[in-house]
């Protein structure tokens, strides 16, 4: 292997050592040879005894390891990676199910490929690269999916974008990298969704919340129930196959609204138990006494970076005690957060805030986080990032 070498510091390698796949640039004590940004790089410490490979990246963080073994990294190293996630999802029931066909199938340091994203929609994978190493290896990514999935694959497409890091010199654009589909129909538990990777959010859909979805419509029964930053509707599809008697979805997108109604129309004959609103959420809480049995609060991430971390953590206690307070009694609020800055202590004890200052009682049902194709990497509890809590407000 000829790759370029890096040395760390005289005691920074503990955190290698123990199977951390980050290297932060302060821990480096050396390059040895030239070295561009995304290129493999193998990994010493200060006696020169071998620790990893990774590719060396401009930036905080410096290497995203992908090998803690001294091997090399070709075609049968990509693939033999990607296998193993597959089978990861078959084992548990996710892959091959005729009523599922959307789940992640690499879910980046989850999955041992730290800056790589893969989601899985009904033939067409959806590539999200969020280190130059992962984007200059994506022929070799696609390769890979061919052979998992053979003729069942029908498309893969780049949305590395808005996610290649901006400090670089390559301008990714979005775009089909094998196939085209015209095919935008899925299936999640039965529920049919219509996916827009070429324009929505992150990847299209949020898969993260399938199983928190499901949940949701085993407590539905002829509740009221309202969906806060509805985006696609998953929630409100959920609660009105769970058979709620109302379901309303807020989201300040005319976009996401129009996308919810055509989720309910493809799951329900009659969609007259269902309305849609494009509003700002706060202000529509406001007006809501005790109007519904069931309210999820599922808002994008309030903070990226640890300096907004105290921002963020008052916007959660605000929308959630106003959730608490107009809820009614007896009824449940699903309540999460996606910021990975924000810890589970953290947002537990936001919501505990929330819920003194309104005065009622209030119990945890449930603690919620993202389901087995979002694994957890145990090694980097950074890869932890959904939280949430089921409470029951008296």
């Amino acid at each position: 292997m000829n790759y370029p070498k890096v040395i760390l510091k005289s005691g920074k390698d503990q955190s290698v050592r123990r199977y951390h796949p980050w290297i932060f640039s302060g821990a480096i004590k050396k390059i040895m040879g030239h070295v561009n940004e995304g290129d493999l790089v193998l990994v010493t410490d200060n006696k020169d005894e071998f620790l990893a490979i990774g590719h060396y990246q401009i930036g905080s963080i410096a290497i995203r390891i992908i090998s803690f073994e001294e091997k090399e990294i070709d075609k049968s190293f990509w693939t033999e990676k990607i296998v193993s996630a597959y089978n990861l999802r078959k084992e548990f029931g996710l892959a091959e199910n005729e009523n599922n066909n959307v789940y992640r199938l690499v879910h980046a340091e989850g999955d041992g490929l730290p800056g790589l994203i893969i989601d899985y929609y009904n033939g067409t994978a959806v590539l999200q690269m969020h280190s130059i190493g992962m984007y200059l290896n994506i022929e070799n990514i696609v390769q890979a999916l061919k052979e998992v999935y053979g003729e069942q694959l029908t498309a893969v497409y780049d949305k590395s974008e808005s996610t290649i890091p901006f400090k670089s010199d390559i301008e990714a654009k979005n775009g089909y990298v094998y196939g085209v589909s015209n095919e935008k129909l899925v299936l999640e538990y039965g529920n049919k969704f219509r996916v827009n990777w070429e324009e929505g959010q992150k990847t299209g859909f949020f898969i993260d919340q399938r199983e928190n979805r499901k949940l949701l419509s085993e407590y539905s029964k002829d509740k009221a129930v309202l969906n806060v930053f509805g985006y696609t509707g998953g929630f409100s599809v959920s609660a009105m196959q769970g058979g709620a008697n109302l379901v309303h979805t807020v989201d300040s997108s005319k976009k996401a609204i129009d996308l919810t109604n055509e989720n309910i129309e493809l799951n329900f004959e009659d969609t007259s138990r269902h309305e849609a609103y494009a509003v700002d959420a706060f202000e529509f809480l406001n007006d809501i006494d005790h109007k519904y049995d069931i309210i999820i609060l599922d808002p994008p991430a309030f903070a990226k970076h640890h300096n907004v971390l105290s921002n963020a953590l008052q916007g959660y206690k605000r929308l959630n005690a106003k959730a608490i307070e107009k809820v009614r009694p007896g009824g449940l609020i699903f309540t999460f957060s996606c910021s990975q800055v924000v810890s589970k202590d953290n947002f537990r004890k936001t919501v505990f805030t929330a819920a003194a200052n309104t005065g009622r009682n209030v119990r945890i049902l449930h603690q919620l986080s993202q389901p087995i194709d979002h694994p957890i990497n145990i090694y980097h509890p950074e890869s932890e990032y959904l939280k949430g809590l089921v409470i029951y407000v008296e």
